[in-house]
């Protein structure tokens, strides 16, 4: 799925951000830097914002977006965390990130639960990912250039990864709130809900940027992989036992899972699910799991467990 020249980059990057995008909340703050010490702060933000020296256009679009989520989640689910966003070069990325990504410039992720570092540039992180244009049916091709085209005629993947910073800041809601996820895959599918929620009403100009590349990945279809259902999510997620491919595969299911359940439900999903998650705080059996999800929040909701394996 990659280009050629970035073939090895995806080699030496995907296993280790993989591993980190089932782990995003999990404290890296003994190794971590705990000051901003050598960056710029930029004020004004509902958030702290810390960047790089040289970059502080890119911080502000980046803190605008971050900001504009949190304005938009603060009413909705009636909560705020404490989060301090580093905007960050190659060089302070080595100095600040989690130490099993100080060698990948370019993954978004949590250093704790109030933590969030991500890129200032682009990076071959990034590119990495971009598709085999050759691959791509003309209308995929046309959907990839109006997500990533860039004014060079090259594509950038730099709107998706931004996005997902949202994503991971969606991490520090549920676990600064105290939610029980109850599962893995609700863990992952909720601050989904969260991005895509926020992106379609505020923002739908970056929609494209959030559905083209999930889309593009599950287009190809799952024979390739040896593991597809919930169940084989739920109990290999901790260890990655899927793999990080197949793992990849699982987290575009839930993007695109996350669209649909705001396409069919609207915002009133995220406050219901939010507030069941809040309240119920005993574990539940998956039949008493999904029942609730029906009956509480939404059939969207309770059919992503239940007609997982029929939408492949």
């Amino acid at each position: 799925m990659c280009k050629k020249s970035s073939s090895r980059v995806r080699k030496n990057f995907i296993t280790i951000s993989m591993v980190l995008m089932t782990t995003s909340i999990i404290s890296f703050s003994q190794s971590a830097a705990d000051t901003a010490k050598g960056l710029e702060v930029l004020p004004g933000y509902t958030q702290h914002i810390y960047y790089s020296k040289g970059h502080e256009q890119r911080a502000r679009a980046v803190a605008e977006i971050m900001d504009e989520a949190a304005i938009f989640f603060k009413p909705v689910v009636n909560f705020k965390p404490d989060i301090s966003l580093y905007i960050l070069s190659e060089n302070n990325w080595k100095e600040i990130a989690a130490p099993p990504l100080k060698d990948v410039y370019g993954f978004p992720h949590n250093l704790d639960s109030h933590r969030l570092a991500i890129a200032a540039t682009d990076n071959d992180f990034w590119k990495s990912f971009t598709p085999d244009i050759s691959s791509l049916s003309p209308s995929m091709k046309e959907k990839l250039q109006k997500a990533y085209g860039t004014a060079d005629n090259r594509y950038s993947m730099m709107p998706f990864f931004d996005l997902l910073a949202i994503h991971e800041s969606g991490h520090s809601y549920t676990s600064q709130a105290g939610l029980k996820m109850q599962r893995h895959w609700m863990s992952e599918l909720f601050v989904n809900i969260m991005l895509h929620t926020f992106i379609a009403e505020k923002r739908p100009d970056l929609l494209p940027a959030l559905e083209t590349f999930p889309e593009i990945v599950i287009s190809r279809g799952s024979s390739e992989f040896r593991f597809t259902s919930l169940q084989d999510f739920e109990k290999l997620y901790p260890t990655l036992g899927m793999g990080p491919k197949n793992y990849g595969w699982y987290q575009c299911r839930l993007h695109a899972a996350a669209g649909s359940i705001y396409n069919t439900g609207g915002k009133t999903v995220l406050v219901k699910l939010w507030n069941a998650l809040s309240r119920y705080q005993n574990d539940m059996t998956d039949e008493d799991f999904v029942t609730m999800l029906k009956n509480e929040v939404h059939p969207s909701v309770a059919d992503v467990y239940l007609k997982w394996d029929s939408e492949e």
